[in-house]
């Protein structure tokens, strides 16, 4: 299977990377990425039909490749995932927690079910995911394996605050410092833990919320005059689980085309 622009070929062979969210968007991009460059992808999500398109589209490029569904919010379903994909001989020694989600509303909007719900699925979904591959692998480590373990956690750049993403600012905040004391406690173990936080990125679902014309003046504001692609975050993520992001632990890569230095691109 061909590697990527932006990395040599074979640079993740013989690794093992488990992608949630990966049927779509950004998590399919990375998924797709991190095949190409050699790695075996489990891409997991809820909707079995993506996941199974994405990952036939990783076999039929001649990549490896298994679909599994799971929920990140249930503990048992995480357990199980990581039991079937361990028995299946592919467990994984990179992670990238993928997988969330919002809506936007204002702060008075969001009922408490609301914030729950999202602060569920983005950092006690993220927390799960992780504490089971951390788990695993560390246990896997103490029984003779050497090889390295990397997790990348997909958070959002929203780092001079957005009012109808109150709930989703929250929960990324949440992981982004979490990622950081897990840097501390697990670097013992052969662990590297960060984050990627994106801006507006050309994906299929930002295209159908906004208004392209009103997107297009948005953009216009970044010292960066476009959106990012789906490419580039899947390249930021290949970096930090390579061998050049060996020495990379508890940070937030941005990649936003400068949108952080500015404030969000739109208020709603």
């Amino acid at each position: 299977m061909t590697g990527s622009a932006y990395f040599r070929d074979g640079l993740l062979a013989g690794r093992t990377a488990l992608v949630t969210g990966g049927g779509t968007g950004i998590g399919r991009g990375i998924a797709l990425e991190l095949a190409r460059l050699g790695a075996r992808v489990v891409v997991a999500a809820r909707d079995r039909s993506r996941v199974d398109a994405a990952a036939a589209e990783i076999v039929a490029a001649g990549g490896a490749a298994l679909a599994e569904t799971v929920n990140i919010r249930k503990e048992a379903e995480v357990a199980a995932l990581y039991d079937r994909i361990a028995a299946a001989g592919w467990a994984p020694d990179i992670l990238v927690n993928n997988a969330g989600g919002q809506f936007q509303a204002e702060p008075l909007a969001i009922s408490p079910n609301g914030f729950r719900a999202v602060i569920d699925l983005n950092l006690n979904g993220t927390w799960l995911m992780t504490h089971q591959f951390a788990e695993r692998f560390i246990a896997r480590r103490e029984a003779g394996e050497t090889a390295a373990g990397s997790v990348v956690n997909i958070v959002l750049s929203l780092f001079q605050g957005l009012p109808a993403m109150a709930h989703s600012g929250a929960s990324r905040a949440g992981v982004m410092n979490l990622t950081k004391s897990l840097a501390l406690a697990w670097g013992r173990h052969g662990i590297t833990l960060n984050c990627i936080a994106p801006g507006t990125i050309e994906t299929e679902a930002a295209l159908s919320r906004y208004d392209i014309a009103e997107l297009k003046d948005d953009i216009g504001r970044l010292p960066i005059k476009r959106m990012g692609s789906v490419e580039e975050i899947a390249a930021a993520a290949a970096f930090l689980v390579s061998p050049a992001g060996a020495f990379i632990t508890g940070t937030t890569l941005i990649v936003d085309g400068g949108e952080h230095l500015l404030g969000p691109v739109r208020e709603a």
